[in-house]
């Protein structure tokens, strides 16, 4: 028996040992701070929701409103049309997000396989240099980026920001390259033996296996994308092709102009409320695969 079994086996005589109160005890002082910490991190998006549905004069009332009554239901419409969300929201979502996605899942895989279970010469030491690039911050390639993209005249276009998701993201090279490495090697021997190609291999076995991992990628990269502002401010300056993030912006600006006047605080909460919608959904829907690739991830170096 290892030493590990041992101390987990120790551990837990140790737990059965110790009194009911005392048990109860640490039971109430751990969902205590479980609690606490739950209600740090979902008071702002319950202030937001809150804000959303009230008017004006709740909103600078003190002491604060916890509960609007009556709920200002139309905030969400009305704050919806105040601005042109919706084509903002076809850029987010099918210009900018969706092609983001694609591309960053579809490169980082092929990229991520070929340093995990393809043999070539210099393998190792390209992927230690495509981990060193991810110890440049992105405020030292900006000006160089914007340069090189203005030159090819792609600025006040979604080019920039997505044409790049299709060269391979390094975090995510090295997350799938690290659940590859975990997949037994003794699968692809077999696949191999019987004819297949690599291409087959990856598409046929591993990427079945690897539907954790994956998960885990679109969704950080949904995130990341969905809710990216400096790249959009950087490259964007024509009104008809601002995403979602320059618009929220926008709609602040009008909103600290316009001070305690036209309802624009509860739009601008209720128009966020909206826009966050989306992510929450996301990760509810895939929370059981991503906690589970997210665990997965990293086992074998």
């Amino acid at each position: 028996m290892s030493t590990k079994t041992l101390t987990a086996t120790t551990d837990v005589i140790t737990f059965r040992k110790q009194s009911p109160f005392k048990r109860a005890g640490s039971e109430l002082l751990k969902y205590s701070a479980l609690f606490f910490i739950t209600f740090i991190f979902a008071f702002p998006l319950f202030w937001m929701v809150t804000s959303a549905l009230k008017s004006d004069p709740q909103i600078y009332t003190l002491p604060p409103i916890w509960i609007p009554i009556p709920a200002h239901f139309y905030n969400f419409m009305d704050g919806w049309t105040r601005l042109d969300f919706t084509t903002m929201a076809i850029n987010s979502v099918f210009r900018y997000t969706i092609p983001v996605v694609l591309g960053t899942v579809l490169s980082s895989t092929f990229v991520a396989y070929g340093f995990a279970k393809v043999k070539w010469p210099g393998r190792d030491a390209v992927f230690f240099i495509c981990m060193l690039t991810m110890m440049l911050p992105w405020q030292v390639t900006m000006v160089p980026l914007f340069i090189t993209f203005k030159n090819l005249g792609w600025i006040n276009s979604y080019r920039p920001l997505v044409v790049p998701s299709f060269f391979g993201s390094a975090y995510f090279i090295f997350l799938l390259r690290q659940f590859f490495k975990s997949i037994p090697e003794e699968l692809s021997d077999a696949a191999r033996i019987d004819g297949a190609s690599e291409l087959g291999i990856l598409i046929r076995i591993i990427l079945p296996l690897a539907r954790p991992a994956l998960a885990v990628v679109a969704l950080f990269t949904f995130i990341w994308s969905w809710n990216n502002y400096l790249g959009p401010l950087i490259y964007i300056n024509q009104d008809h092709l601002f995403p979602l993030a320059l618009g929220i912006q926008r709609l602040n600006r009008i909103a600290t102009s316009m001070g305690t006047s036209g309802n624009a605080y509860p739009h601008l909460m209720a128009v966020s409320t909206i826009i966050a919608l989306p992510i929450i959904i996301a990760f509810f829907l895939a929370q059981r695969t991503f906690i589970e690739g997210i665990s997965l991830t990293g086992i074998k170096g």
